[in-house]
């Protein structure tokens, strides 16, 4: 299916916005600290925070560019505020108030009009009419002054190019520098209520494509989008074309609450499971989710930020050392041995799933990549205190899961996925237990790059259990992201068919999670991906679900629906045209070229297309009334030039020369990079930077042989539909991979009527029957 990748909006539809529309703002904080904005009505918007420190302050933020939204439906970039004013109702409590030191401070930043970089401190209270808590405040740009008191301490702002503006909130008590820990956690919440905007630059244009429903879900982030407000996420959700199932990783950051221990703030010491932020965040995102038809699935992790989790709750690997992510800041894995850990890991789970039921949301519970952390050295994770003593207190040592092992030692590994199994039930217990008498749908979710690593074959035991075959889940959820990208087809097909065998669940009791793309630099990366969906459609999965939105965002990601019709358009009978084409039949390559002449007279050409398209006059090689006969009636058997078929180009139509005897070493398909086992048959022409590559799809089969690295494979291959080589196992780095081949040329009749003169073609002129070739692949 057809995609795209938008950097901008270009004619698509677009809307109004009143500046400072309450769902656009975002907040920011330092960790520990935590906060989340809602909108709460069309004028409207809450703060929750919860302070860990005496130096903790956080800031709601405006962005002139919003950087944040897909390109097809973020809001356009305005910096200028002149003639613009900004006025709504403050109402506060838990923060510092508005009249005292250190009071909300409005920060603007942009430049003066010199261009030079400024940052102005707007004090609030200087503009506000009420009491510390309850006031209003009314900010015109065009006179607007920072400074603490004015009019002695007035710096005037100059409000034609602002990048961004950002109100401070903190704790009673702040003092801006201590890192020292509070005497409890406290909690703050500000309410910005009749938000209005007016002046010459009150209404930003915005995005309002609406791309139709393509059939895919998708998946969003904590971490990553909790700064903004549901509202947002879930208009772009919508308006990209995803439906169904929103799979929400609750993360491993920030939901959770924290305690002061030591020097630390650790998961487990404080009275709740989750911070009030995460909890306001979560009631609306459920909320708004299943008022806009959405079925929202609550996805948790044994992954914990490491900075945040008790160091006994830690998975360890025989040395000692903490199991520890790649992450920045790194995080670590919950052992499923500890029950301080998993009690605190259940209780995550039960508050999750009470936030949805009290949503209305049916709920929907994964167990995200439950694992036992294996580092890439192949040391895996199963030796803190309460592992070792709950595998008879000294288990034989695991220095190496790539090495052979001892039965003593996956024995180990089966006792370790027994454990897992174990807990990821009593998980899914708690969670239905919560909810009770309303039904759970309960789901893991595995990624077999890791899993089933060919490197560790093992390592299923451990982290694929046979505890988790069906019925222990409702659905299976699969993903393959690393090996999709990376082109390992071979190690993907083995994953999947081994997944099935081991666990039972049948492909309408599993979900595909298709992604995700880590950095924006490798955004090809989405040409694969999208590919990967087409085949997952193939596999008649339960659902399909992109990882995840922010990286749509970024990218620009569009999947295109299906247009009806589509089938039937490219509709082709795979058979030959019946009439040998003689010498005077016509084919005529033909490129595409714009060309350009500028006022001087010089040309600027732009060749549109990369490879020629083929056209032919078949008309010529028909020679009595029982060719003319076959032909009319191959024509009304094709619809005329509704199906296409194969035709036979008499002057190319061998990978050896242009009709030379085909041989396996005639045309390179690639190199091997030990991964990738698919290889698509070409034919080149010409050499060096002018060389061309044309793509070969309907290869006359019996025709087609192989080499690799030179030497001819006779067998471990398999030629699929489409010309596409696929290997049984992935030819090694650095062989080439060649082939030779007769093919014909995929085409269509070029018109609906076929115009045949009787007494002309009894005298011996030829009918014209113009055929022209079909793209089938790029």
């Amino acid at each position: 299916m057809a995609f795209w990748l938008a950097s901008k909006r270009q004619g698509q539809d677009s809307d109004w916005i009143e500046r400072f529309d309450p769902r656009f703002w975002t907040v920011n904080f330092p960790r520990p600290m935590m906060a989340s904005v809602v909108a709460t009505a069309p004028d409207a918007l809450r703060i929750e925070a919860t302070f860990l420190r005496h130096a903790d302050l956080g800031g709601l933020i405006w962005d002139s560019a919003d950087t944040l939204d897909h390109p097809l439906l973020g809001y356009r970039t305005d910096r200028d505020y002149r003639h613009t004013s900004l006025s709504l109702r403050w109402r506060s409590s838990g923060v510092v108030p508005l009249d005292a030191v250190n009071g909300p401070t409005l920060t603007i930043e942009g430049r003066n009009e010199s261009g030079a970089a400024r940052t102005w401190y707007v004090r609030l209270w200087n503009y506000a009419e009420g009491a510390g808590e309850d006031a209003t405040i009314t900010l015109n740009f065009s006179a607007l002054d920072g400074g603490f008191s004015l009019p002695a301490d007035a710096d005037p702002v100059w409000a034609g190019d602002i990048d961004r503006m950002f109100i401070s909130f903190a704790p009673p008590g702040y003092d801006g520098a201590s890192t020292a820990a509070l005497d409890a956690p406290r909690e703050g919440w500000i309410e910005l209520s009749q938000i209005r905007c007016d002046g010459a630059r009150a209404m930003l244009e915005i995005g309002d494509v609406m791309i139709p429903p393509h059939g895919l879900a998708i998946a969003t982030g904590f971490d990553d989008q909790g700064v903004q407000t549901p509202s947002r996420l879930l208009r772009a959700i919508r308006q990209l074309g995803y439906r169904g199932s929103i799979v929400h990783y609750v993360g491993m950051s920030h939901y959770f609450g924290l305690g002061a221990s030591d020097d630390a703030f650790l998961v487990g010491a404080s009275g709740d499971v989750l911070n009030t932020p995460t909890r306001a965040w979560h009631a609306a995102f459920f909320s708004e989710a299943v008022a806009m038809g959405f079925s929202p699935v609550a996805s948790l992790s044994y992954e914990v930020l490491a900075q945040h989790c008790p160091p006994a709750w830690q998975q360890r690997d025989h040395l000692g050392n903490p199991a520890l992510t790649g992450w920045e800041p790194p995080s670590t894995l919950l052992s499923p041995a500890n029950g301080a850990a998993m009690a605190w890991l259940r209780g995550v789970a039960e508050a999750f799933a009470t936030l949805m039921a009290e949503a209305g949301a049916p709920v929907r519970f994964q167990i995200g990549e439950p694992w036992w952390w294996t580092f890439a050295a192949g040391r895996i994770c199963l030796y803190d205190d309460a592992a070792k003593a709950a595998f008879g207190g000294a288990p034989v040592a695991i220095p190496d899961m790539r090495a052979p092992l001892s039965a003593a030692q996956t024995a180990l590994l089966d006792a370790a996925g027994a454990m897992l199994a174990a807990s990821t039930a009593a998980l899914v217990s708690a969670v239905r237990a919560a909810v009770a008498p309303a039904p759970v749908e309960a789901l893991a979710l595995v990624f077999t790059p890791t899993l089933l690593a060919p490197d560790m074959p093992e390592l299923k035991r451990a982290n694929l259990p046979l505890g988790w075959a069906a019925p222990a889940f409702d659905r299976l959820q699969v993903e393959d992201y690393d090996w999709l990208t990376t082109g390992a087809d071979g190690h993907r097909r083995t994953a999947h068919a081994e997944v099935d065998a081991r666990l039972g669940y049948p492909a309408t009791e599993q979900d595909y999670l298709a992604g995700f793309v880590l950095d924006p630099a490798n955004a090809d990366q989405w040409r694969r991906i999208d590919a990967g969906i087409d085949e997952a459609f193939a596999r008649s999965p339960h659902e399909i679900v992109i990882w995840a939105l922010p990286q749509v965002a970024r990218d620009g990601y569009v999947r295109l629906p299906t247009i009806s019709g589509d089938d039937d358009m490219q509709a082709f009978d795979d058979v030959l045209y019946p009439l040998a084409l003689g010498r005077d039949a016509t084919v005529i390559p033909e490129f595409s070229t714009s060309v350009s002449i500028t006022a001087s007279g010089f040309e600027r050409r732009n060749s549109l297309w990369s490879n020629a398209r083929l056209r032919f006059d078949v008309g010529p090689g028909v020679r009595s009334d029982a060719e003319l006969g076959e032909l009319i009636a191959f024509f009304r058997a094709r619809r005329g030039s509704a199906r296409g078929f194969r035709l036979r180009d008499p002057s190319d139509y061998s990978s050896a020369g242009m009709v030379g005897v085909p041989g396996a070493r005639d045309q390179l398909l690639g190199t091997g990079d030990g991964l990738a086992t698919d290889f698509a048959l070409v034919k080149r022409y010409g050499e060096g930077d002018a060389q061309q590559v044309r793509r070969v799809t309907r290869p006359d089969a019996p025709s087609v042989q192989v080499a690799v690295g030179g030497v001819v494979q006779t067998q471990g291959w398999t030629l699929l539909d489409g010309g596409t080589i696929r290997f049984d196992a992935a030819p090694a780095s650095g062989l080439d991979v060649r082939a030779g081949f007769l093919f014909d040329v995929p085409v269509r009749f070029a018109e609906d009527q076929l115009e045949v003169s009787g007494a002309a073609f009894a005298a011996g002129e030829a009918p014209s029957v113009p055929v022209v070739e079909i793209r089938e692949a790029a």
